[in-house]
């Protein structure tokens, strides 16, 4: 069976480059699409965060992409695989984020912290719940926290 993916919302802010970093400068409207019922955000006002699964559209799909790469071109850190990054140019161009609810409108969702450009098409929109996140200490690279140090 091959996967059936549909937008459910459009993404509505006012970066309109596809930049890595100073996401919280930007405030981010996702609008439902006309297809989506307004009661579909019911309910969200009690939650304090989401994760929104969007489409990366201007990214290149990997392959042609490569499999692996230095993150952000830095010659510093090491040449990694694409799983082990969270860049746009991914298998297929699946972008995740947890985001900061700033309130919930009629059909639309306010939200800070998107790494997402305007038009960007959503996939879906899921409540972060206290037990969804890791259930033990987390363990990065150190290369990514040097990489995060201004994403947001």
């Amino acid at each position: 069976m091959e996967p059936v993916i549909r937008t459910v919302a459009f993404v509505r802010n006012e970066r309109r480059e596809m930049t890595d970093d100073n996401w919280d400068d930007f405030v981010s409207t996702i609008e439902l699409a006309d297809d989506v019922p307004n009661s579909a955000l019911r309910g969200l006002e009690e939650f304090s965060h989401v994760e929104i699964v969007f489409f990366a559209s201007l990214a290149e799909n990997v392959p042609p992409g490569p499999w692996h790469r230095h993150p952000r071109g830095n010659e510093e850190w090491p040449d990694v695989g694409i799983f082990a990054q969270r860049n746009k140019d991914r298998p297929n161009r699946l972008m995740l984020s947890v985001v900061a609810i700033e309130r919930v409108d009629k059909r639309s969702l306010v939200v800070r912290g998107l790494d997402a450009i305007n038009d960007t098409q959503v996939l879906d929109i899921k409540p972060v719940y206290s037990w969804s996140g890791p259930r033990s200490e987390l363990r990065v690279a150190k290369w990514s926290e040097e990489l995060g140090e201004n994403y947001f």
